[in-house]
Order: C-alpha cells, then structure tokens, then sequence
C-alpha cells in the first residue's frame, strides 16, 4: 500500500494508500526534512504527498481569509514542497466523493464543511493510519525516534497545540500500533511520543 503524507486534518479519508499524518501536509512544520528522511528510511523511498481542501494550517501560515485562496496556495506549496523534499506529488483531496489521484492514492475530505468535530488526537507508531476515525486528528510519529529529542519534540508540539487551538478544548490522545514496523520500533516511538506528552499541559495553546 501506497504512503501519502497528508494533513492530519480529522476531515482527511485515504479509501486508496496509507495516511502519514502531518499538519498541513509539512508545509512550514518544523523539522519536516527530517521527518521525511527518516520516513523514508523506516517506510521506503517512494512516499507521496498530497493537499487538502479548506487547510486551517495553510490559512494561518499564510493569513488568508478566503478558502478558494487557501486552496490554491495549498495546491502551489505543497507540489513544491514534494519537489524539494523527493515526493511524489498525488494532487488535492477534496469535499466531493472520492477521488481517484496520481500514484495510487484516492481519498477525499468528509467532515462538515467549515466545522472542526474532532475530540482526539491520534499517534500513528508503526505506519500509519490503518483504519479511518471519524473525529481523530491524526500525527505520524513513526519518525520521532529516529531524530534528535528536541526535534521530536518541536515538531509533535507544534501539531498538537495548533489541532487543540482549532478546537479550543482537551483532546484525548490515542495510539495507533498497528502496522510494518518492528514492534521494538514501535515501543521507542511510543516512548518518545509519552514522555513528550507528560509535560504538555492541554489548556496551553
């Protein structure tokens, strides 16, 4: 199955591939060239990439007010940055039926348009999304012990206090361990992520 890293908006459906959740899809993310390099690394060579409609991320970054705007932008950074970074470039998702996009990804968005209903984040730990959650924010952390503490620390926190600003309200944090890697693997990543958590106190935004 196919990678695609992409927005770990709780709104994201992969139906074709497997989601490597990161804000934004890794625009402006700290660290995000290390991330890659150690996916890459852990997952193989050919990961694609692919942008999303109605990007939060992208909207703020950038301090645009119409989502027309903000997808178009999107679409603009995000095949740029697959061309710096050694991705594939898959295309946009967007709020239709699935769509069928280049390098065997397909996928759309599905939660309500304008309205952000996620009560969760979920930590991918062992290749990614395996089956979708309606209501979960979703961040890759197959990568967080393959790089320096505070590199894993910036970049997960990052995510995390931006996805609980968007909702304005505690999100549960879950693990998904299913998947590829090496249960060893797993149980680092795992490690890393909690003790990375331990000191976050959720009313912080």
């Amino acid at each position: 199955m196919a990678y695609v890293i992409t927005c770990g908006d709780e709104g994201v459906q992969i139906n074709q591939g497997t989601r490597l959740g990161v804000v934004g899809a890794g625009f402006r993310v700290p660290h995000f060239s290390q991330i890659v390099k150690a996916l890459k690394k852990e997952l193989g060579k050919e990961i694609r990439i692919a942008s999303s409609e109605e990007n939060d991320w992208i909207k703020q970054s950038l301090d645009l007010n119409d989502w027309d705007q903000v997808n178009a932008m999107m679409e603009q950074h995000v095949e740029a940055l697959a061309d710096r970074e050694g991705l594939l470039y898959a295309g946009m998702l967007p709020f239709t039926d699935p769509r069928q996009l280049k390098h065997d990804i397909k996928g759309h968005m599905v939660r309500p348009q304008g309205i952000h209903i996620a009560t969760k984040i979920s930590f991918t730990l062992a290749g990614g999304e395996q089956k979708y959650h309606l209501g979960c924010f979703v961040i890759s952390a197959e990568w967080v012990s393959a790089v320096p503490r505070d590199v894993a620390e910036e970049a997960i926190l990052t995510q995390v206090k931006f996805y609980r600003s968007l909702v304005k309200k505690p999100l549960q944090f879950t693990f998904e361990e299913n998947g590829v890697l090496d249960e060893k693997l797993v149980a680092k990543n795992k490690a890393v992520i909690e003790d990375i958590l331990k000191n976050y106190q959720q009313p912080l935004l």
